[in-house]
């Protein structure tokens, strides 16, 4: 489970500097889009306890503002 919430993580954080969002509202929208699309490409299956890995990357929001911060 940790590695795919690694794999999402990754992902957007990818989407955040692509994209320019980079307040909790977006960082949310990206991590909804991104469960989205891994459910779409059979990496996430719909048994898997979503809603506990949206909640493991909401808490990491402090560390992801903290790191994107130092990037810029």
């Amino acid at each position: 489970m940790e590695a795919i919430i690694e794999e999402i993580l990754s992902l957007v954080k990818k989407k955040m500097r692509e994209q320019g969002g980079y307040d909790r509202d977006a960082y949310k929208q990206y991590v909804e889009e991104t469960i989205e699309y891994f459910q779409s490409k059979g990496k996430i299956s719909e048994d898997e306890n979503t809603e506990f890995i949206e909640d493991r990357l909401m808490d990491m929001w402090g560390q992801v503002k903290n790191n994107i911060s130092r990037e810029f």
